[in-house]
């Protein structure tokens, strides 16, 4: 594995191999001291130029307890802020030595135009409404922690899916992995052409939840993404809610043990009630912790060896 840009770099052997490494990586979380030597004298940059919490954070504290030195670089903080080219800051940044870069940018395929400019190895923390590879494998070990094997099992994949990068990493990767798929939104945020795709790609549509629902083994809610909206995608968050939002009454429909999962920051009360995301089978807090888990794995496999890109 040269670089992580997309789910389908990935077959399954590879992410079979990478939630066995994420599953020794999560034992590190409970030692008293969390450090390992494996990436000892190598040198991460995380270079985002949108907000993060959750992926930017654990992507440091990945590569800090894997002994890397990690640099944070925001674009607020970078010399784009003046007009710098992306390739300028990319390339300047990889002329200090750095042998691992972690990118975040609002255009969908730069990560991949950055893996054609440097020599470091380069993982795609999010490109614009494309894909998150990362975060598709953090969602799909905590599903299979819960569930065990996901051959089979019906995940339901709810919300804004036409601005989700989320979305499309995770059909990718369950559909590889066995599980049964249905996609669920308003018609206004399905995506364009999903037709097509779904009948490639073997997943099922729907744009009614309540019919859904009752057959799930786990449930994903998406975030609305109002700041990609130039537009009334609904007519109102009220309506959004009744339609489409994993509500108190809709949270009794599911059994007690159907993980329900939200990649964050969650819109309580918009897509996703209190009661859901605080509920006793809510994985979302899992999902941090498998998440920290699985990039140190991505990073290991990555970085770790003699040679750049080879595995340990």
């Amino acid at each position: 594995m040269r670089h992580l840009l997309s789910v389908d770099d990935l077959s399954v052997d590879d992410i079979t191999t990478l939630f066995a490494t994420a599953a020794d990586m999560h034992d590190v979380q409970s030692r008293e001291v969390k450090k390992l030597p494996a990436l000892r004298g190598r040198t991460v940059v995380n270079l985002f130029f949108e907000d993060s919490t959750r992926t930017r954070s654990s992507f440091e504290i990945a590569g800090k307890w894997l002994s890397a030195d990690v640099i944070n670089i925001s674009a607020k903080g970078s010399s784009t802020s003046k007009g710098e080219s992306l390739r300028d800051t990319v390339l300047t940044v990889c002329a200090m030595g750095v042998d691992g870069l972690v990118i975040r940018h609002q255009a969908s395929g730069a990560a991949l135009q950055v893996s054609q400019w440097v020599d470091a190895a380069v993982v795609n923390a999010g490109d614009g409404t494309h894909e998150h590879p990362t975060q598709a494998l953090l969602d799909a070990y905590t599903l299979q922690r819960r569930l065990g094997s996901l051959e089979g099992r019906h995940v339901v994949i709810v919300g804004d899916l036409t601005h989700s990068r989320v979305f499309r990493s995770n059909v990718q990767c369950l559909t590889r992995l066995g599980a049964q798929v249905t996609v669920v939104a308003p018609p206004t945020l399905m995506p364009s052409g999903i037709a097509a795709w779904s009948a490639a790609a073997g997943f099922e549509t729907s744009y009614d939840l309540d019919e859904v629902l009752p057959t799930a083994d786990a449930v994903m809610m998406l975030r609305v993404q109002r700041e990609r909206m130039s537009g009334g995608f609904f007519p109102s968050a009220r309506e959004y809610t009744v339609g489409y939002g994993l509500t108190r009454d809709r949270l009794g429909v599911l059994g007690p043990d159907v993980p329900i999962c939200h990649p964050g920051p969650m819109n309580r009360g918009l897509e996703i009630a209190a009661d859901a995301a605080d509920a006793a089978q809510s994985a979302v807090l899992e999902q941090v912790s498998s998440g920290l888990a699985i990039r140190m794995a991505v990073l290991y496999h990555l970085l770790a060896g003699d040679t750049r890109g080879g595995t340990a």
